[in-house]
């Protein structure tokens, strides 16, 4: 499948913040034809104008009155971050539609991306409907998993304050700006077992957050998606252990 070449916008749900930078010319065998550009933009913004569709009509408890979450609540926090979280799954399944021949891994693929892009719409719905930020004030991610001010690790443990919560700042599971450069780079088997690697380690660094968000969240509806993203991804993380050692490869550590 022809690599699409995507234009960073920094307003594109698609462009992952860590890694703007688009893929090379002719590295998935030349541009996309200007009528398939128009149908994935479009699909994109079907489906986040869905998501968000979602999130702004769903029944929310704190939507009448004085319990709306506030900001440093559990579950502004876990929309914020989630959000971002899953913004980087669905760039990754996108650049894998886009290069990989393997069934499977694109079946995986389109699955996660839809799935996570549909949810990122009604993470980002809620907020609009609390009237937050999409993204958290100072930019520090997970100190809603401590409540203490710290920043939360991979374990759901408390770091201290200032803490990385990730490999270079970044949340735990996601990858870094020079990893999704080298799986733009790949191609076949090569390409299919990285891009394994990538999104098994991106599920299991999200787990956490979600098991968090499940238990400590205020409203009915974001325990419930927090669980079902929980039930959804340890499945899928299954599934992608299984996928990697069939093709004789094995998590990264």
């Amino acid at each position: 499948m022809a690599d699409v070449e995507r234009v960073p916008d920094p307003d594109d749900p698609l462009t992952d913040p860590a890694d703007p930078t688009p893929s090379p010319e002719g590295a998935g065998g030349g541009r996309p034809t200007a009528a398939r550009a128009v149908v994935i933009g479009a699909a994109v913004v079907a489906v986040l104008l869905l998501g968000a569709a979602i999130g702004l009509l769903v029944k929310v408890p704190g939507a009448d009155t004085g319990t709306t979450p506030g900001r440093d609540s559990v579950d502004v926090g876990f929309a914020q971050d989630m959000a971002v979280h899953h913004v980087q799954a669905v760039t990754m399944s996108n650049i894998a539609l886009d290069r990989t021949e393997d069934d499977a891994v694109r079946q995986l693929a389109f699955d996660i991306g839809s799935t996570q892009l549909e949810q990122v719409g009604r993470m980002k719905g809620w907020l609009t409907l609390w009237r937050m930020p999409e993204q958290p004030t100072g930019g520090t991610h997970m100190a809603w998993m401590s409540g203490q001010g710290g920043t939360g690790h991979h374990d759901g443990t408390v770091a201290t304050e200032g803490a990385s919560a990730g490999r270079s700042g970044l949340m735990p599971g996601m990858a870094t700006s020079e990893e999704l450069a080298k799986l733009r780079s790949l191609g076949g088997a090569e390409f299919d077992v990285y891009f394994l690697q990538l999104m098994l380690r991106h599920h299991q660094g999200g787990a956490p957050m979600a098991a968090y968000g499940a238990e400590h969240a205020e409203q009915d509806a974001v325990r419930t998606l927090a669980d079902n993203m929980l039930r959804s991804q340890t499945g899928e993380s299954e599934y992608m252990e299984h996928l990697l050692a069939d093709r004789g490869a094995a998590p990264l550590q």
